[in-house]
């Protein structure tokens, strides 16, 4: 399979935490779908201490996964929005 576009998207996105709200990323993200995975070449702003958990309220919101041979956050379905 190829790899994710190097260069990336323009457009950006924050995603935060559902529970408590909390901003997790900036993220540029690719397309018009629902967020399934973030690549980590792709997160502008990082703003969690622990990898994959939230800041304030400290619930596990993604897995870190290979997808197309990039390192990649998988999203757990309903632990994060965005907008």
């Amino acid at each position: 399979m190829a790899k994710p576009n190097k260069k990336g998207p323009i457009k950006t996105v924050n995603i935060y935490c559902k529970q408590c709200k909390a901003q997790l990323f900036k993220y540029r993200k690719g397309g018009k779908g629902a967020l399934v995975k973030c690549f980590k070449e792709r997160i502008l702003d990082d703003y969690t201490k622990v990898a994959c958990t939230c800041p304030n309220c400290q619930i596990v919101f993604a897995r870190d996964t290979l997808v197309r041979g990039t390192p990649a956050f998988k999203m757990i379905g309903g632990k994060v929005t965005v907008k």
